[in-house]
């Protein structure tokens, strides 16, 4: 089922295989400018026009049965403990789970490609010469599902009421949308501005389209229970606010038969329920009623599989490796905060993690340090800066520590006790230099007030993680502390920025571009609901953000990713955590998949589907 994840937004779509034969372009030059079946960030396409589906798909899968599932990744006003909204393109309200599965795009992505999208509403776009200009012509087929017609006048009103009113994780991206406008019910004309992002039309393509005649009339910022009219592979079914929320497949869905959705979309329901006590919805998965999990706890991984059903093999678990550059999981400090203003102080919070200790005592040495904002990539920066990521710095050598003209930061090894004295030296090093003090046991900040940080979340699981952290603190003179909220509370505050720190995960990207600007661009930092939650305000950031997106080669990208890296690491905005280049899976028994996985994404559970024989044998057919 399609989900509305960064990955889907911000990546939009996946990325791509290496050929073994010279990869076909999808442009034909035709008088002004060119039209093309797909869209890529360089230009590049796997699949030609006539392709017939995804290589990773099973064309023949059958359709039926039941997913049920949690929510793993959220994008806009979506929360992972509740629901009280349909409306997931605003800031109001907490967004269900799902709701991307009603809604068609004008092009649909690839597994197997890092940034390809492929013809879904639209049958194919031209492109003018200067790339400022775009013609998407649309399927006369495409419907809503109420039967009536969804047009080019419906794509340019997403557009622009996304751009104006939407969430700020969807109007940050469309800054550079001069326009969207219908010139015939079939074809759409986008024009961005002369600064346009080189992945805007990926953006663009990759939008939801809403009805205008259901928006009109309605309040566009408002929360509610009533599904908006979509036209996706799903209709919303039953649900209870806050609990669950089912979607029932549209039998008669007008794209079901286009090559970007052979052999996807095969569960007759997919349902999401909400857990907020992840104990509580591990309990749910063994006795069935979750029948597919995403582990992400390493204790329960490595202990909390011996239960009748996974004894028996009714239920199996597997490891999946995942290329994908990794998660950006962290801590990361408000800088909006005047205690975190300087960063040598958030170095020495930083130094009294020990990440050494927390990996083999709590999580089963399953993990690896997180040092980089693009970790697990080419994107990453090591060694010396090259001469290309030289000529992109120097302009701010002035406005930039010493370090980022040298080795990366990365985070200390510790000697793994726990406590690593020489680390907490240091720390406390920094924070004299930073000009705080000790009265007695307290550590004071430069104006006299005590040091007192809160750790600011919505549920406990990462306690077992912070809570020696936070001892290491206390040794310190840091009076640490958490503060456990509940999902509506928590969403609020950091729409807000009011936390000290938080924790937060982050989808990693295989062509960065527009989606950089929402997490680390000044303006994002002043713009409530948005993704800087470190506050990062800072012209060399923001100026890499733009030489990315308009990066017209891998190499390119590359290069300014590894400076925006030594930028990013030198300012100790966050506490890096953790990752693991590879996914944990189980489910029950119930479920077979195609033998090709797609090379940037798992597959799971997306091109599966139910087996009913398989069902059968382990009585739940």
């Amino acid at each position: 089922m399609r989900e509305f994840s960064r990955r889907h937004i911000l990546r939009t779509g996946a990325a791509t295989a290496a050929l073994s034969v010279l990869p076909r372009t999808g442009w034909t030059q035709e008088g002004n400018g060119s039209e093309t079946h797909g869209l890529s960030s360089f230009g590049e396409l796997k699949y030609p026009p006539d392709f017939k589906h995804f290589d990773y798909v099973n064309p023949a899968a059958p359709k039926g049965g039941t997913l049920a599932i949690q929510i793993k990744q959220t994008l806009g006003n979506q929360n992972f403990d509740t629901f009280n909204t349909l409306n997931v393109f605003v800031l109001k309200g907490d967004g269900a789970a799902g709701m991307a599965g009603t809604f068609d795009t004008l092009m649909a992505g690839s597994g197997d490609e890092p940034d390809a999208l492929y013809g879904l509403v639209a049958k194919s776009v031209r492109i003018s010469d200067d790339k400022l200009t775009y013609r998407f012509t649309l399927r006369p087929e495409a419907r809503f599902h109420d039967g009536s017609k969804l047009t080019a006048k419906d794509a340019a009103f997403s557009l622009n009421i996304l751009k104006t009113k939407g969430h700020p994780v969807f109007s940050q991206l469309l800054l550079q949308l001069a326009s969207a406008e219908a010139e015939s019910d079939e074809v759409l004309r986008v024009q961005f501005t002369p600064q346009r992002s080189r992945d805007l039309h990926l953006v663009v393509a990759g939008l939801p389209i809403l009805s205008e005649r259901y928006w009109q009339g309605k309040d566009f910022e408002a929360a509610t229970l009533e599904a908006p009219l979509g036209s996706g592979p799903y209709k919303v079914g039953r649900f209870e606010v806050g609990r669950f929320i089912e979607f029932d497949r549209v039998p008669d869905y007008w794209a079901k038969d286009l090559p970007v959705n052979v052999g996807q979309n095969n569960f007759d329901r997919v349902r999401y329920d909400y857990f907020r006590d992840r104990t509580v919805a591990f309990e749910a998965f063994k006795n069935g009623t979750l029948n597919f999990h995403e582990e992400s706890t390493s204790r329960t991984w490595a202990t909390g599989y011996d239960f009748p059903a996974a004894r028996e093999g009714r239920v199996k678990k597997e490891e999946l490796p995942n290329t994908l550059p990794a998660p950006i999981q962290g801590w990361y400090f408000n800088t909006r905060r005047e205690m975190f203003k300087d960063p040598r102080i958030r170095e020495a919070i930083g130094l009294a993690f020990d990440f050494e200790w927390t990996n083999t005592n709590i999580m089963f040495g399953s993990y690896r340090r997180t040092t980089s904002f693009f970790e697990n990539s080419d994107m990453k920066a090591v060694g010396r800066p090259s001469s290309e990521e030289l000529a992109l710095l120097e302009p701010f050598r002035d406005k930039l520590p010493a370090s980022v003209f040298d080795e990366p930061v990365v985070p200390p090894v510790s000697d793994g006790s726990g406590q690593d004295r020489q680390l907490l030296r240091r720390a406390d090093e920094l924070l004299r230099q930073a000009g705080c003090k000790r009265d007695g046991g307290v550590l004071k900040l430069p104006n006299g007030q005590p040091f007192v940080i809160e750790f600011l979340d919505a549920a406990t699981f990462l306690q077992p993680h912070t809570q020696p952290f936070q001892n290491n603190l206390k040794r310190l003179g840091i009076d640490a502390r958490s503060r456990i909220v509940d999902a509506a509370q928590y969403q609020q505050r950091l729409n807000e920025y009011d936390f000290d720190i938080t924790s937060r995960a982050l989808v990693g990207v295989t062509t960065p571009g527009d989606s950089l600007r929402t997490v680390y661009g000044s303006q994002a930092a002043r713009t409530p609901g948005a993704q800087n939650l470190a506050g990062i305000e800072h012209p060399a950031v923001d100026a890499l953000i733009e030489t990315i997106g308009r990066a017209k080669s891998r190499q390119e990208l590359n290069i300014a990713c590894r400076a925006l890296d030594r930028v990013l690491r030198s300012g100790h905005y966050w506490i890096p955590m953790w990752f693991k280049a590879s996914d944990w899976y189980a489910y029950w028994d119930q479920f077979s998949r195609p033998e090709t996985k797609p090379r940037f994404a798992s597959g799971a559970p997306g091109t599966w589907w139910y087996d009913a024989e398989k069902a059968k044998r382990i009585g739940r057919g």
